[in-house]
């Protein structure tokens, strides 16, 4: 799974995804790519769980790439806890996705093949997403 080897501090605030994505929001390294069209924080079993569907799919043919991180560490307090004593302990990571943000590339496939695989990966997303392919001139 993935996640920071280290970070400035253990516990980060929520914040708010808002706006388009800065960056990223463009094909940089395979043919096809799946476009998140929506805000969302996108966690790292959802990343991984993407990723061996379509590596799966693909029957590990071509190649893919992993174009967000999961920086985020997502805390929450136990169960039937009181209100007060602090924050909670971090549980998880999560990668914030803007809308425009590509995060999964494929190359090396034919059209059909990595729509196949992305659609795969986008149904265990939590976000709305659109296949994007490379304008060849």
């Amino acid at each position: 799974m993935l996640q920071p080897k280290k970070t400035k501090f253990r516990k980060a605030f929520k914040g708010r995804i808002k706006g388009a994505s800065k960056g990223g929001f463009e094909l940089a390294f395979g043919e096809f790519g799946l476009k998140a069209m929506e805000p969302e924080r996108i966690t790292a079993r959802q990343i991984e769980a993407a990723r061996r569907a379509m590596t799966r799919h693909m029957k590990r043919a071509g190649r893919v790439w992993i174009r967000v991180f999961p920086d985020l560490p997502v805390s929450s307090k136990p169960a039937e806890v009181r209100m007060g004593s602090g924050k909670g302990a971090p549980e998880f990571w999560a990668a914030r996705v803007a809308p425009g943000r590509i995060m999964f590339e494929i190359g090396g496939v034919d059209a059909g093949l990595a729509r196949e695989a992305l659609d795969l990966a986008a149904a265990k997303l939590p976000v709305r997403t659109r296949f994007v392919q490379r304008i060849v001139e």
